[in-house]
């Protein structure tokens, strides 16, 4: 579903991935764990296509499309759902109106109808239920006074609605408390477990992965892979650190 290969990108003139490469299979769920300023949170942004990455060698496809070569909008409504280590507030706009936007507009990208009212807000109120975000909750601006964990569940009802077939997902377990962490994680269990999705989850940690259970796990070091395993390599990590695992 994503391939990456040989992939170099920078920022202000700074080189952050130096010849990246890797394969996520449909159907896979696969973690990237590596050291702070190894390229994580790069790589993430090239996918997603924020502005300011530059890409410089290097290919990324998407179900077989040039992924580098799509605006962020083609992106999203070919199915990719970027998570932010640190969702951002948007004062004025309520998360319903938010979501029910930005759902229409990929429908329309893909030449659907746009869902009506009520089907939105019945859909809306199963996700919110299943993460435990009140629909009150919903009607407030978006992310506006919430706790971190409660952004962190409020993008997982994003993720929700929107059904993409590919997440990557930016240290998504970044500040939550152990019940908000189990609630997150079955959420990504609920909506991207499934054999036609995939997801990339970037962590630092451990206790993540025992609930979301990854076919693979990734250190990414120096802005490339240079280690890949099963899931016994992230508890490998918890034993011995970055500094002799990925040596």
């Amino acid at each position: 579903m994503l391939k990456i290969e040989n992939l170099h990108a920078e920022i202000d003139g700074k080189a952050i991935l130096n010849g990246l490469t890797l394969e996520v299979g449909a159907g896979e769920i696969h973690a990237i764990m590596g050291p702070n300023g190894a390229g994580k949170s790069t790589l993430a942004y090239v996918l997603g296509g924020r502005p300011g990455y530059e890409v410089t060698d290097g290919s990324v496809t998407f179900d077989g499309r040039d992924l580098l070569d799509m605006e962020p909008d083609e992106r999203a409504a070919a199915g990719l759902f970027l998570g932010f280590q640190y969702p951002v507030e948007i004062p004025g706009v309520s998360n319903v109106q938010f979501l029910r936007t930005a759902l229409n507009a990929q429908r329309r990208t893909r030449g659907e109808a746009e869902i009506s009212a009520g089907d939105f807000l019945r859909v809306t109120r199963e996700q919110a239920d299943a993460l435990g975000i009140s629909m009150d909750m919903m009607k407030r601006n978006v992310n506006v006074g919430f706790s971190g964990g409660e952004k962190k569940r409020n993008e997982m009802v994003q993720m929700g609605l929107l059904d993409p077939r590919l997440a990557v997902l930016d240290e998504t377990d970044s500040g939550l408390d152990i019940d908000a962490l189990r609630v997150v994680g079955e959420g990504i269990n609920r909506i991207m477990r499934a054999p036609d999705k995939a997801v990339l989850l970037i962590t630092h940690y451990q206790r993540l992965l025992d609930i979301v259970q990854p076919n693979r796990v990734h250190i990414l070091a120096g802005g490339r892979i240079v280690r890949s395993g099963g899931p016994e390599l992230a508890l490998q990590l918890e034993r011995e650190g970055y500094r002799e695992v990925a040596a």
